[in-house]
């Protein structure tokens, strides 16, 4: 059995990124078999609830006011648009519904509005998570109190990279709101974004960051840069595929129980390079067209590739799970 541990060195780190492709997936594989029935997959949908006009400067992002970039701005949406929306994801089978805000933080009357927002969610029968920006330790308290299952807030590169990324928000912000999160009973879901230019040392440096978190969050999304003109990370090189699906591995060896979900970028992956991370240990997608302001793969697609692999979603809240093929009854474990 794999143990949990929050003590990992960057070199250890690095030397998992090292192994040879092969090996690095199977060590991944086995750790996957050891916590998850691998032939399931968690599907979430993620939907822009307030788009554009974001004050912070994160290069990679199209809702930055800093960016010259074709983007209608919106305001927040009514509840009961949002609530339609979260009853057609649960009826194409998504089990978590994520809403997104292009904030640097909410006002107490923003968070008054996601509130009826998370509770009009809960209804449909489904999971909820936000991404709202930086909270404070009251506001993480109201969205607990509220019901609120998952908080997302990407840590989304190394320390040592973040500030060629971002210059408005420093990387202890965003700890400080994840231990605030934590500290009111959120689940905690919080990744990174590769293809920045970053090397692999980078990467190396932004799993030690989540995987040395006092307790592993529940969701590790990991997303691939999606290129949007107007962005100062738009022409950056492309990341080899097999160094993606070595990171997607990684994260699987280091949090052994978290769900690791494959986000951002899906669009520009092949099913091959698909099929190699939910290998290496991925077990979660968002279901959908779009995420936030971003191409996200077409359902029928998705649920080819689910077919042609042999994968499954999940069980919905408050449905009995699915029995893991390898394990007994309880009569024959004797």
């Amino acid at each position: 059995m794999t143990g949990i541990r929050h003590d990992w060195s960057t070199a250890e780190i690095e030397q998992l990124l090292d192994l040879p492709f092969s090996d690095l997936v199977f060590r991944a594989q086995g750790v996957h078999r050891e916590h998850f029935d691998p032939g399931r997959v968690q599907v979430s949908t993620l939907l822009s609830i307030k788009t554009g006009a974001c004050p912070e400067d994160c290069g990679y992002c199209p809702q930055s006011a800093h960016h010259h970039v074709e983007l209608e701005r919106e305001r927040l949406l009514p509840v009961d648009e949002v609530a339609s929306a979260a009853r057609g994801a649960r009826e194409r089978g998504a089990t978590r519904f994520c809403m997104g805000a292009a904030w640097r933080n909410p006002t107490d009357r923003n968070l008054d509005q996601v509130i009826e927002m998370v509770r009009a969610v809960r209804e449909q029968g489904l999971e909820t998570c936000v991404t709202l920006g930086m909270l404070t330790q009251a506001q993480a308290q109201r969205l607990a109190d509220a019901g609120l299952d998952y908080y997302n807030h990407n840590l989304d590169t190394s320390p040592e990279f973040y500030g060629e990324i971002i210059s408005t928000r420093t990387y202890e912000d965003r700890l400080d709101t994840l231990e605030r999160v934590r500290a009111a009973g959120i689940s905690v879901c919080t990744g990174g974004i590769l293809g920045m230019g970053e090397s692999r040392h980078d990467r190396a440096r932004l799993l030690q960051q989540l995987a040395n978190l006092p307790r592993h969050p529940e969701s590790v999304p990991i997303n691939q840069l999606v290129q949007v003109q107007g962005t100062p990370l738009y022409g950056t090189d492309a990341l080899d595929p097999f160094e993606f699906v070595r990171t997607v591995a990684a994260a699987r060896i280091l949090m052994p129980k978290s769900h690791v979900r494959l986000s951002a970028g899906r669009t520009e992956m092949s099913d091959e390079m698909q099929a190699l991370c939910f290998l290496a240990g991925a077990n979660s997608v968002f279901y959908g067209e779009q995420l936030l302001t971003t191409p996200n793969p077409g359902m029928d697609r998705d649920r080819t590739l689910f077919q042609r692999l042999g994968i499954e979603p999940e069980a919905g809240p408050g449905e009995p799970p699915a029995a893991h093929p390898e394990a007994k009854p309880e009569a024959q474990r004797a």
